[in-house]
């Protein structure tokens, strides 16, 4: 039985054990019997009165030209025998070749009956809810059924079967809204892609009609309260609600973030983000807090929880290599998502607002203010609004920084594996060589006290090669054979002994410019994609997500392209006056609709024609990081004291 393997639905722990009736062998009811059709013959035509009516209309398709599928579209297939399920055509493709279409399978809520309180009563409990159920028709396409209806077939050459394939937007180990499952009051829905099948570019007409009846399968065993087990399901929900609970406390208890005690931090490989487990290496260390840091959440399901607190304010996270600095850090930075019952991180978490910062090498920068950081550049290069299409390691991080800042992030997290050194710091030797005057950059560690003592945002830095930042730091924790301590004292003593002295006390610069985004150069001039998490082809150029390193799906992505598209047509957003801050505010409104995880608000405000089955919610600084990205974009900058933009002086770096 299919188990969902990496990203596949696995979340952590085996789903497909928690499904009642889990299946059969190949052969099943609605099991591909021949083992999916290979090359061979056309198979004859059989009058057939059994199944339902769209199965038998695909059966009189059969042999017709591929066009014929576009009949499908239009009014909602009546599954008969499915509790008033209905199949809806949403998009189908002109070719066997063609991106797979589009199909909603809609269930009313008086047949999957599941609890009022899972469905309506929050919006967090809804969107686990919808996660639990995309995990569970995942596994169930990948074989839960008897058969893994996610596989295409493409043997016996031009003339032979092809397509076939069924999928669903499977999770991997975060829990956050998608628009794979939509559960509201009235219904359930499950949004798929099918790629129609064809010999040739002729409908497979029985085929297809074994595959819907494949799905059919896979839906009743998926997405109706009675065929799961209750529990597991409640304890998903659960415990997704308490990490949302939890993440909520931090600002009353004066923390940017928390890691519970026996937490599992390390991941199985850097290709497998599932926990590591003892059977991956017997050394694996659980997470437990130095007693001087340990606080107590209480969180409503599960209780108290306790763990390590780290308070706002500047945190130093120091140990010798592969001791688990930059572990600690990577679990933090994902503490802003929910996860799986059964990662090891759910009760990893952090300031929602909290931006991962690093340098970045020949990244596009649009209209920046990064003069609190750089300024004096040689040729009069103005740095209010500095613009390059080649930035430099230290204008990149000062660019993310004020970038960050500006789309109102409270916690910054920096490993200096990730930094341009001479961003970071500049020591005594270096001051004599090079005369301040001749520098034009003010390191990091002059304003990363004024970045809190003035604007309140907090910073979590893995620093392993430098002790400058010991005087001005609020806690420093030491990682050891991936224990933690709490080393702050010893620290503050070594700082003195050696005449490290906090760097003079300066007012953070108050940033200058409002940038306004013109509508012009958002519409891309030629197709767009975003076939992986990490670059979106829009148009001619290319969006490049690399080091957006807080993106965690693929189809955050997919949403970032088509809210991109989105502003570039609508008026309501991109209007000339509107800052940049102000767009996004207004679409992670639209985007956070709630009371559901999609639905006719949510995601599906920036569907085109029809519900997007492969949506996944990005937060307000990946949509902004995508949109600092894109080349084309045009911004201009607005004074405070004029309250009009300006045109931003345009100087290649």
């Amino acid at each position: 039985m299919g188990k969902g393997g990496k990203g596949k639905g696995g979340g952590g722990y085996p789903w497909w054990e928690h499904i009642k009736g889990k299946g059969g062998s190949k052969g099943d009811d609605g099991g591909r019997a021949d083992g999916g059709g290979g090359g061979g013959a056309p198979r004859q035509k059989q009058p057939s009165t059994k199944g339902t009516t769209l199965q038998r209309n695909l059966e009189q398709m059969e042999g017709r030209g591929y066009p014929s599928y576009k009949d499908l579209m239009g009014s909602p297939w009546d599954m008969e025998g499915c509790g008033g399920a209905q199949v809806i055509f949403d998009r189908v493709q002109g070719d066997p070749y063609a991106p797979p279409s589009w199909v909603r399978v809609r269930i009313p809520s008086s047949s999957t009956k599941f609890p009022a309180e899972y469905v309506t009563s929050s919006r967090v409990r809804n969107v686990a809810l919808c996660d639990f159920l995309t995990r569970v028709l995942s596994d169930m396409l990948h074989g839960g059924t008897g058969t893994d209806w996610t596989k295409a077939v493409s043997g016996g050459g031009w003339g032979g079967s092809k397509g076939g394939d069924i999928n669903v937007d499977a999770p991997g180990q975060f829990v956050i809204p998608r628009t794979s499952i939509v559960a509201t009051a009235d219904h359930v829905e499950a949004r798929l892609t099918l790629s129609l099948p064809a010999r040739g570019r002729s409908v497979e007409g029985y085929r297809a009609a074994e595959i819907i009846g494949g799905l059919m399968d896979a839906v009743r065993k998926s997405l109706y309260y009675d065929s799961l087990d209750a529990e597991v399901l409640r304890s998903h929900i659960l415990s997704v609600e308490d990490q949302d609970a939890a993440r909520a406390q931090l600002e009353g208890l004066g923390l940017v973030a928390f890691v519970s005690n026996g937490s599992v931090l390390p991941r199985k490989s850097g290709v497998d983000n599932r926990p590591m487990t003892t059977k991956d290496d017997p050394n694996l260390v659980l997470f437990k807090s130095p007693s001087s840091l340990e606080v107590e959440l209480e969180v409503p399901n599960k209780g108290r929880i306790t763990g390590m607190g780290i308070r706002k304010g500047i945190t130093m996270i120091v140990g010798g290599g592969f001791h688990g600095k930059s572990t600690l850090l990577q679990a933090l930075q994902v503490g802003v998502y929910n996860k799986v019952h059964g990662d090891g991180r759910e009760f990893v978490i952090c300031d929602p607002t909290a931006v991962k910062i690093r340098s970045e090498d020949g990244r596009f920068v649009c209209c920046a203010d990064i003069s609190p950081f750089i300024n004096n550049l040689p040729f009069d290069r103005d740095t209010h609004a500095f613009t390059t299409s080649d930035a430099s390691g230290s204008t990149s991080q000062a660019a993310n920084i004020v970038e960050a800042l500006e789309l109102g992030s409270k916690a910054m997290f920096i490993d200096e594996d990730t930094c341009a050194t001479n961003f970071m710091i500049r020591d005594a030797p270096m001051v004599e060589l090079v005369a301040p005057e001749k520098e034009p950059i003010t390191p990091f560690i002059k304003r990363v006290r004024p970045l809190f003592d003035d604007l309140s945002v907090s910073t979590v830095m893995v620093i392993g090669g430098s002790g400058d930042f010991f005087p001005i730091a609020d806690t420093v924790i030491c990682m050891e054979r991936y224990q933690a301590s709490d080393v702050t004292t010893e620290a503050h003593d070594v700082a003195k002994r050696h005449g490290r002295l906090a760097p003079e006390r300066v007012p953070f610069p108050s940033l200058q410019a409002e940038r306004v985004l013109l509508r012009e150069g958002l519409a891309p001039d030629f197709k767009v994609s975003a076939k992986s998490l990490r670059c979106i082809s829009y148009g001619n150029t290319e969006i490049e997500l690399t080091y957006v390193e807080q993106l965690i799906e693929t189809g955050q992505a997919k949403a970032i392209m088509d809210a991109l598209q989105h502003l570039s047509h609508s008026p309501k957003y991109v209007d000339g006056k509107r800052t940049l801050v102000e767009i996004i505010d207004m679409l992670e409104d639209a985007l956070s609709a709630d009371g559901r995880s999609a639905g006719e608000q949510g995601l599906d405000t920036i569907s085109k024609e029809c519900p997007c089955p492969f949506h996944s919610l990005p937060r307000r600084f990946e949509l902004g990081a995508a949109l600092n990205r894109l080349r084309t974009a045009k911004v201009v900058r607005r004074s405070a004291s004029e309250g009009r933009p300006a045109k931003a002086t345009r100087k290649a770096a």
